[in-house]
């Protein structure tokens, strides 16, 4: 098996180019077939120093990789400096989560009200009171307005208000991105489908029909707080303004087929939630007002509770699926509980940043956000196998890690590969970061993180073109490939 693991190593290196840099030289001249010692394949893997020269990966790069069960550090290359880790910061997140909040942790959201109700009415505001769930959908929604009828409420006099408070508002993650990506919608105390509505357009007779809703797998109500328009131009492709109480789009109409569909950014979270909740009790016969937000806490009779699934779950979610606003909110609100109020995001990351330096020993970790997302955040290599190598991380974390399929010389995944690895992932324009665990053919346990950046050029990105950006999808792929020969040489050389 280990001559066959070599010939696979070797391979694939010659496949992505490394044949250059350990290859260049034939033998002067024919050498007789000797005895191979047992670290001959060892000896003979591609040097890390090659690997990286060959890569074609501009910029700075940082790695590290060490023993999993001594902390033992084996290999490493400018594995102090600083490098953005894009959506790698994520797992900083669980743990700080995991830590502060622990792993059974529910986010509540309810439906509350001072006043009394007699014979069906309520006599006073009900206010929808966001807990920071960041996986508060419409299915959740519709049950609570199912919930407000089972309570006896047919009519409400007063007020519908929706507290968003829990947390400081954010009207974009990370507002370099182009306005019109859904991956840095808004950030609040209360969210609904990830922040995001669904925008659909089909061509008719008459021009196009637009319709913006709040879609899951059993409700599609439509939403008037985000406003969608088309436009007689090619370009841009969208805009957006707000007018205070809706998001406004417009899109152009060169740029739409005969149909599609798209989920857009919500920047009024409080209101779209409200809004949505308004459509639903309105089905069950309950009549409110146009939503109003509300920052401060309510107290009150509580009629009807949601509670979001545990916390490890929501976590292996957003790990799995890199969910930006999960990893926000999730973070602020771990912030919240372990330094009270927190007043911006960035506020709320330099908590995370003191919380991994006191207990994991971290030193040069400076991250502006929880996702990721913005490119200013940085860590070095050897910071994060340390917080990887961590006990705790070992056992709450790694569970939570989803597979990392290895590949063939043809980018195939390699379900037989005989390394076995669970990461993080992290991919920005001109940024690509991995870092996990990983198992060698022969069982021994490594911990590893790897990342890149061409922040020289990342920066020159105009921000309309920061959705895909020329030269940025050729960059990451020889930034993955590097990424594999890396993990493919460590199982070789220190897994057998």
């Amino acid at each position: 098996m280990k001559n066959t693991f070599t010939r696979r190593v070797f391979l694939g290196g010659l496949a992505s180019g490394v044949a250059t840099a350990v290859w260049a030289e034939a033998p002067a001249v024919s050498l007789r077939p000797q005895l191979r010692g047992a670290g001959f394949h060892k000896r003979t893997a591609p040097a890390a120093k090659a690997l990286l020269d060959a890569s074609g990966v501009r910029g700075e790069v940082g790695f590290l990789v060490a023993d999993a069960d001594s902390g033992l550090r084996l290999e490493g290359h400018n594995a102090a400096t600083g490098i953005p880790p894009a959506s790698v910061a994520k797992a900083i997140t669980a743990l700080y989560a995991l830590d502060v909040l622990g792993p059974e942790h529910r986010f509540q959201t309810r439906l509350m009200t001072a006043g009394k109700i007699e014979n069906g009415i309520l006599q006073g505001d009900l206010v929808l009171a966001g807990g920071a769930d960041p996986t508060l959908d419409t299915n959740a929604l519709a049950e609570m307005a199912q919930g407000l009828k089972d309570s006896g409420v047919r009519e409400v006099r007063g007020d519908f208000l929706v507290y968003d408070g829990a947390l400081p508002f954010v009207s974009s993650i990370d507002p370099d991105q182009p306005d019109h990506v859904g991956y840095s919608p808004a950030v609040s105390g209360i969210a609904l489908n990830f922040n995001r509505v669904h925008f659909e357009w089909r061509r008719g007779s008459n021009g196009y029909g637009v319709t913006m809703d709040a879609r899951s797998d059993k409700y599609r109500p439509d939403v008037t707080v985000a406003r969608m328009q088309v436009a007689d131009r090619s370009t841009p492709i969208y805009t957006y303004a707000t007018t205070g109480v809706q998001d406004q789009w417009t899109v152009a109409k060169g740029a739409l087929g005969k149909s599609g569909a798209r989920w857009l950014p919500v920047r009024k979270p409080a209101l779209y939630a409200g809004d949505v909740f308004r459509t639903l009790a309105r089905a069950h016969g309950v009549q409110l007002k146009a939503a109003v937000t509300v920052q401060d806490a309510p107290a009150g009779r509580v009629l009807v509770t949601h509670s979001s699934e545990p916390l490890t779950d929501i976590l292996r979610d957003m790990l799995k699926y890199s969910t930006n606003l999960t990893a926000e909110m999730v973070g602020m609100a771990t912030s919240a509980v372990r330094a009270g109020q927190i007043t911006s995001l960035r506020a709320s990351a330099r908590e995370m940043n003191l919380w991994a330096q006191s207990s994991m020993g971290l030193t040069d970790i400076d991250l502006v956000d929880h996702s990721g997302l913005g490119g200013a955040s940085s860590i070095s290599a050897a910071d994060m196998v340390q917080a990887l190598a961590h006990p705790k991380s070992r056992q709450g974390l790694r569970p939570l890690l989803k597979t990392i399929g290895m590949r063939d010389s043809k980018g195939r995944i390699d379900k037989n590969h005989p390394i076995k690895v669970s990461a993080k992932t992290g991919t920005l324009n001109f940024v690509s970061g991995l870092a996990g665990y990983m198992t060698a053919q022969d069982g021994t346990e490594l911990v590893f993180a790897i990342f890149a950046a061409d922040e020289q050029t990342r920066n020159k990105i105009k921000r309309a073109d920061r959705e895909r950006p020329e030269g940025a999808r050729p960059w990451n792929r020889r930034a993955k490939t590097l990424q594999q020969n890396l993990i493919e040489r460590w199982g070789l050389v220190y897994g057998s």
